[in-house]
């Protein structure tokens, strides 16, 4: 559930756990758009609700069954098809030397380490850490250096043997060695490298890391050694069950739950699970947290109708025709009409049933450490002019977008002011002033100086094809062309990066990462997490997929009514909506060619969400004479044949918001280098946008050690990232969780992790005195 995106945890690797530009502009001060109380206003910073208590509060035992989307592939975080499971499930088993706090920031975990931080800066960095003593592998072995120097060579990226998915920090490392006694591990780097603390979690022991076959097959299935609160005891993957009990050599604090159960619930299938009772805790979607608000709210019984469900929407009057129909003299109406009373009737009473069950739950929710973008793909087309990516970016009201979003779950609507960190995350800067606020006649001018006007489209020469597939003409191809607009605008822009732009065409995309795999896996899981605010009466009773959700549908957003809904019809009387500025004179073109983009959208029932935002945006392209032909393809092909790809135009996925963006975000907004055989290496860039300049940031950040310097080239190359405009971040995504009632620090964490030997039932409140009473 949640929109397309890859989540992400604690692992550094090449964004697998996942789900972003650049012509040169004239923009005073790049790196310093906006104040830091700009920063605090514009975004709004969301806590955690997780029922807090102390452990005092928490009852001794009982077993919690959580729901996850599917059975992890693997248990190695380090492999290109781990998944968010992977990361939630290692969290209870394996050490995490620096988890995150609620603000992202990672904070030394004592359970592990007494210490840990730079010893020297010259000539080498070195980090010694300190290890708590009493911390020790389930089999008894201590933890130490062994097991640091065994996962570093194994993900040096030195020994080809080992398959993994990204060598970052550890291809950094000079040597590993024992410090002053066993419990100290000295690090030394031959290149310096600010997120060091970002390095050995979850760290492994040596049994798993030591040899190709227990790295790349033995940590697949199973984990013979684990040092957290938890200890694997079985893995059921014909039930879709893991089962973790406590680990008796835990040395920290005694786990509170006897028993964590996982089971895999598809998130379709989230809502029974909860009614019937077989999941504790779930991340839901809009409708279902709808429902369960909604069961909290109804007291039940007393002969009170729910206000919501079948049927709730008849009022007196339509009841009392529907009723005379049924009893009427036309015996076909009174049957139909009979047939669908029951309908409704029977719906009503399944419905009200199931918010009994409900009322067992609460719901928690915050804000996810993830973000939803708009991606705009420079590699070819209309699009590979900076020009037109500004004017699609100056067209967003991101603001309303937000809006519609996340104002009907009750939380904070405001648009995100930055692509490498979220809202209340230290570092966070509202950079968009470096690519400007929304302004209708700005971008017509944009589209304008780049030659896009309404007479454009009326000369068509012979052969040519409208929109971004007009690039690929008789005679030259779309990367011939691309080439030349790349020059022709290298030649009339001057600025900083070596190749204004960078938006040179390059043959087709030769892989978009090793981690393509477990990317294409996570954001199918995630497709569309928010479903429409609350499903009405009907929907309910009888539920049934759009006629407009067909594989590889193509509907032109300017075809639909009011609202995106085609052949949708307001009732008698209401007033005809004004007409955008400018749209009724058609579209914009060039040369013959209309300005079309291709906007793909999943066609998933969980998707809704996504093309809600899409119809929106593409309302707001209309304003400024840019036409989309949305195109809506399966779930499975959405990620592979069309976002890695680079098949598409504008597309909406999510990318995870990170406490090393030096590190984690640097593959996303690379520029694009060509391969020897003439394709195209995107790494994970796929709006293949990107530049030297931004490139070079991201080197001198990542090998920065003054955190209060590095922070300050991340604002710097997030504001070139707007000004390239390849990816536009709209809202952070929220996050919905069920939990039981009776649970306590468990359920909406944002940016921090679970302390899983904390989760547990709250004691039962003892009875206090009788209140005195007035005779």
């Amino acid at each position: 559930m949640s929109h397309v995106g890859v989540p992400r945890g604690t692992v550094r690797k090449r964004r697998p756990l996942a789900l972003l530009v650049a012509g040169v502009l004239t923009i005073p001060a790049l790196a310093g758009c906006g104040s830091s109380d700009e920063d605090a206003t514009a975004a709004i910073a969301v806590p955690q609700d997780v029922a807090p208590a102390g452990r005092g509060q928490v009852a001794e035992g009982g077993t919690v069954n959580w729901a996850i989307d599917a059975m992890p592939a693997t248990f190695n975080a380090f492999q290109a098809d781990a998944d968010a499971t992977t990361t939630r499930i290692t969290g209870a088993l394996l050490p995490t030397l620096f988890p995150l706090d609620a603000k992202g920031t990672p904070r030394m975990n004592t359970d592990y380490l007494k210490s840990a931080k730079v010893v020297e800066r010259e000539p080498r960095q070195v980090v010694l850490y300190r290890l708590n003593q009493q911390a020790v592998w389930s089999d008894g072995r201590d933890i130490g250096a062994p097991d640091f120097v065994a996962q570093w060579r194994a993900l040096s990226g030195k020994d080809s043997a080992f398959w993994t998915a990204r060598n970052a920090g550890y291809e950094r490392i000079e040597r590993i060695e024992r410090g002053a006694n066993d419990l100290e591990v000295r690090v030394t780097f031959a290149k310096p490298y600010g997120d060091w603390r970002s390095l050995f979690s979850p760290l492994y022991p040596k049994e798993v890391t030591s040899s190709p076959n227990a790295f790349n097959d033995g940590a697949r299935t199973t984990l013979k050694a684990t040092a957290g609160p938890f200890q694997l005891r079985s893995v059921d993957r014909g039930k879709g069950a893991i089962t973790m009990v406590r680990n008796p050599r835990w040395w920290g604090g005694q786990a509170k739950l006897d028993s964590i159960v996982f089971r895999a619930v598809k998130p379709k299938d989230r809502t029974a699970a909860l009614v019937e009772g077989k999941v504790d805790v779930a991340d839901v979607d809009a409708s279902a947290a709808h429902r369960i608000v909604a069961a909290g709210r109804d007291k039940g019984g007393n002969g009170q109708p729910l206000t919501h469900g079948p049927g709730w929407e008849i009022g007196p009057a339509a009841a009392m025709r529907s009723w005379a129909v049924a009893h009427g003299s036309d015996e076909n109406a009174a049957a139909a009409a009979r047939a669908a009373r029951e309908k409704t009737r029977a719906a009503a009473e399944v419905y009200a049933s199931e918010q009994d069950g409900l009322r067992a739950y609460v719901l928690r929710k915050s804000l996810e450490p993830a973000y939803t973008q708009l991606a705009l793909n420079g590699e070819s087309g209309p699009l590979a002019d900076n020009r037109v990516r500004r004017a699609v970016a100056r067209a967003l009201n991101r603001q309303e977008i937000a809006d519609a979003v996340l104002s009907p779950l009750g939380l904070p609507a405001a648009p995100l002011g930055s692509h490498l960190a979220v809202a209340g995350q230290r570092g966070y800067h509202d950079g968009s002033g470096a690519l400007g606020d929304q302004d209708t006649k700005a971008a017509q001018a944009l589209l304008a100086d780049a030659g896009w006007t309404r007479d454009g489209a009326a000369k068509k020469p012979d052969g040519t094809k409208a929109g971004s597939e007009g690039e690929k003409t008789k005679g030259k191809t779309a990367e011939e062309k691309a080439d030349k607009a790349a020059k022709d605008e290298k030649a009339a822009k001057t600025g900083s990066d070596n190749k204004p732009g960078g938006d040179e065409g390059f043959g087709r995309v030769l892989a978009p990462a090793p981690a393509a795999a477990v990317q294409s896996a996570a954001l199918l899981r995630q497709a569309g997490a928010f479903s429409d605010a609350y499903a009405d009466a009907r929907t309910v009773a009888d539920t049934g997929t759009s006629p407009a959700e067909g594989t590889g549908e193509k509907v032109t957003a300017q075809e639909r009514g009011p609202g995106g809904a085609a052949g949708a019809y307001a009732p008698a009387g209401t007033a005809a909506p004004a007409k955008a500025a400018d749209s009724a004179r058609g579209p914009l073109g060039k040369d013959g060619k209309s300005l079309t983009l291709r906007f793909v959208l999943p066609s998933g029932p969980g998707s809704e969400s996504l093309r809600t935002v899409g119809d929106k945006i593409s309302a707001m392209l209309d304003a400024i004479g840019i036409r989309t032909e949305i195109i809506k393809v399966s779930d499975a092909s959405y990620f592979k044949d069309h976002v890695a790809s680079g098949d598409y135009d504008l597309a909406l996925y999510s990318w995870p918001a990170t406490a090393y963006p030096a590190t984690d975000d640097r593959p996303i907004f690379a520029k694009p280098v060509p391969a020897t055989d003439g394709s195209l290496l995107v790494e994970q860039n796929y709006t293949r946008v990107g530049t030297d300049h931004i490139d070079q940031l991201f080197d001198q950040a990542v090998s920065e050690l003054d955190e209060g310097a590095a922070q300050e080239l991340m604002k710097q190359a997030d504001a070139r990232i707007w000004a390239a405009a390849g990816s536009i971040p709209l809202y952070q995504r929220p996050q919905l969780v069920a939990i039981d009632k009776k649970l306590v620090n468990v359920g909406a964490f944002g940016f921090g992790v679970p302390h899983y030997q904390d989760i547990g039932f709250k004691k039962p409140q003892a009875a206090g005195p009788p209140a005195n009473r007035k005779k």
